[in-house]
């Protein structure tokens, strides 16, 4: 089934094909980029030009913003023989962004936990259940993780660093759970549980307790156990017999 991107049509002192332009390219780089994180699009995968216009149903300009936008997110990669490419799938490069995701978040959850003021802690402890809710319905399901419980997973981390109080920290954040996530998704999406609960429940224990030094460790465990999970499931992969058809 094909993926169209919707098209917005804005009005104003700029043209309507100008300002149409501007709002596709942002949209088909929030729509690849969402596909590459979830790993509907492969890590290697070549992203080319008609292939993408096939899938999307968009015009070559704002397939190449997009492209190069998330270049700098290194999420993509190009060559100048073989255009652009979803990046490859490397270990080292996993736990690199998890120590700097780590590095970033924890300082982040520290000044929430710092200035968090009541209507913060109530959105995080709404995250939370909304989560818990998610987890619930998927829990007895035969189902593979579902969209909505990953975007509950995610409100609930960034509504711990929500108060922090630096557009600089929430954004590095955020990019480098892209890069994270990136692994984590396609190499586990064939399970068939996911117990998120525990591990989030002590988190939302220590923020609301404002135990600066307990939330980091647990944040940062969180982070590398999720690693090493991903590690092992992909070693188990490529240890994996071959099928070899007649």
């Amino acid at each position: 089934m094909k993926a169209r991107v919707r098209v917005v049509r804005a009005t104003g002192a700029a043209s309507v094909g100008e300002m149409e332009e501007i709002t596709l390219a942002e949209q088909v780089y929030r729509v690849l980029r969402k596909d590459i994180i979830a790993g509907d699009i492969e890590a290697g995968f070549p992203l080319r030009l008609e292939f993408l216009k096939e899938r999307y149903g968009i015009s070559f300009s704002p397939l190449r913003e997009a492209l190069n936008r998330l270049q700098t997110e290194r999420l993509v990669v190009s060559t100048t023989s073989r255009g652009f490419r979803v990046a490859p799938f490397s270990e080292s490069e996993m736990w690199d962004a998890i120590d700097a995701r780590i590095l970033i978040d924890c300082e982040a959850l520290r000044r929430s936990l710092l200035h968090g003021d009541d209507e913060w802690e109530a959105r995080m402890v709404g995250a939370f259940h909304s989560l818990m809710l998610a987890t619930d319905r998927h829990a007895d399901s035969l189902e593979p993780v579902e969209e909505q419980l990953e975007e509950r997973h995610l409100s609930f981390h960034q509504s711990l660093i929500a108060a922090c109080g630096s557009r600089w920290l929430l954004d590095l954040s955020e990019q480098l759970y892209a890069q994270t996530e990136r692994y984590r998704r396609p190499s586990l999406r064939d399970r068939r549980r996911w117990n998120v609960g525990e591990e989030h429940r002590l988190l939302l224990d220590a923020a609301t307790a404002r135990d600066a030094d307990r939330a980091t460790k647990l944040l940062a465990d969180h982070y590398r156990e999720t690693g090493r999970m991903v590690a092992q499931v992909r070693k188990r992969l490529e240890h994996s017999p071959a099928v070899v058809s007649d």
